[in-house]
């Protein structure tokens, strides 16, 4: 069990990289930010975009949103900092929020086009459910949809450019995934998550091929056609979940209402996961795996922001990391038909072996283990 020595991510993580001196890849860019020279970053970013406007395709560039911080920051620089025209590729979530809704319209009243992408809600459940017992990871196929959606838009529309956020080999640490480090968006289908294939869900019942159009996306089409895909964090020096939530509410973005309970979404955080309920879930079901959950994710940022130390990011996380209100929990189990003893059932059997029953039977986190030493 291996702790970053700089934050506290945990070496649970998949696709994790950690250096000689256990720092780990995230802790890592940051330091290779303040090294590098982010005026020549723009520059090459500069002419990617003047290439594409020379295309004369009806948009510059396709820029997938949910509505949130960090799409209401990306949507924005493109067209006021960088001049694009844009097409707003929107994944529509199951089970939107009202405060999701509300931030993507706030998003659109911006000023933009914007395409909504929802698959058959039938077909996606069906995906959801299957991937809760079969992986206990319900987000799986809404990741596939997300990401997709966007590429199969600028294909269809011939947009030369493909703008994403952020590049998890960076800003999450997971160099060891074949996305890498680079700038290159067009390898999203290398994620962590999407690598295992979407083939695999014409194997479900009742599920064929033909329902798994928004799934998938033809990257080698897009290579041939010229069209290219970037990470904007690649580029752009003050990308952060800190600033783009700063940047985003002064443009209208909504957050969690004051006063929240963090107990019943798992973090303290008023700016994350806006758009669907599912992710507090998911967030849960993660800490079963891996032994952390989004407090963990959002304590890394802080820390790396500077605005908190270790001791108070362990603090925080032996508050609220891995909590998730039973409302949720419920709302889940009747979205997929299942009982709550099958909720729990089912993650019983991924926990994942971080985690060690004590002489009473109870079960203790390895993870927690390592940073209770440090306390």
């Amino acid at each position: 069990m291996r702790i970053c020595k700089e934050c506290i991510q945990p070496d649970t993580r998949p696709g994790i990289f950690f250096d000689e001196q256990g720092v780990c890849g995230a802790c890592l860019w940051e330091h290779e930010k303040k090294e590098l020279n982010w005026d020549e970053r723009e520059s090459e970013l500069i002419r990617i975009l003047e290439k594409g406007k020379t295309k004369n395709a009806l948009y510059d560039c396709a820029v997938g949103v949910s509505g949130g911080k960090d799409s209401t920051f990306q949507a924005v620089t493109a067209r006021d900092r960088f001049g694009l025209r844009c097409l707003l590729v929107n994944y529509q979530p199951e089970n939107i929020t009202a405060v999701g809704e509300k931030n993507i319209e706030n998003l659109k009243n911006l000023g933009f086009d914007v395409v909504t992408i929802r698959p058959n809600p039938k077909i996606m459940k069906k995906l959801i459910r299957h991937d809760f017992f079969s992986n206990l990871n319900p987000v799986k196929p809404t990741e596939f949809a997300l990401f997709s959606s966007t590429y199969i838009i600028a294909e269809k529309f011939n947009i030369p450019l493909i703008i994403q956020g952020e590049n998890p080999g960076l800003v999450l640490g997971t160099r060891l995934t074949g996305v890498g480090t680079d700038s290159n968006a067009l390898k999203a289908n290398e994620l962590q998550t999407l690598s295992s294939g979407w083939e695999l869900y014409s194997e479900v019942d009742g599920v064929t091929k033909e329902d798994l159009f928004w799934f998938h996306y033809d990257r080698k089409r897009l290579e041939k056609m010229g069209v290219v895909g970037i990470w904007l964090n690649y580029f752009i020096k003050e990308y952060s979940q800190k600033h783009n939530a700063q940047f985003s509410e002064k443009h209208g973005l909504s957050k969690r209402e004051s006063g929240f309970d963090p107990n019943s979404i798992g973090t303290y955080n008023p700016y994350f996961a806006l758009d669907s309920d599912l992710a507090q879930v998911n967030q849960l079901l993660k800490f079963y795996k891996f032994g952390f959950g989004q407090c963990m994710d959002h304590v890394c940022y802080d820390i790396r922001e500077g605005d908190i130390n270790r001791n108070e990011a362990i603090d925080l996380i032996f508050q609220y990391d891995g909590k998730c209100s039973e409302d949720y929990v419920l709302n889940f189990c009747n979205y997929i038909d299942i009982t709550i003893e099958e909720f729990w059932n089912t993650s019983e059997k991924f926990r994942g072996d971080m985690w060690m029953k004590d002489s009473q039977g109870n079960y203790k986190n390895k993870v927690w283990e390592e940073l209770e030493r440090e306390k």
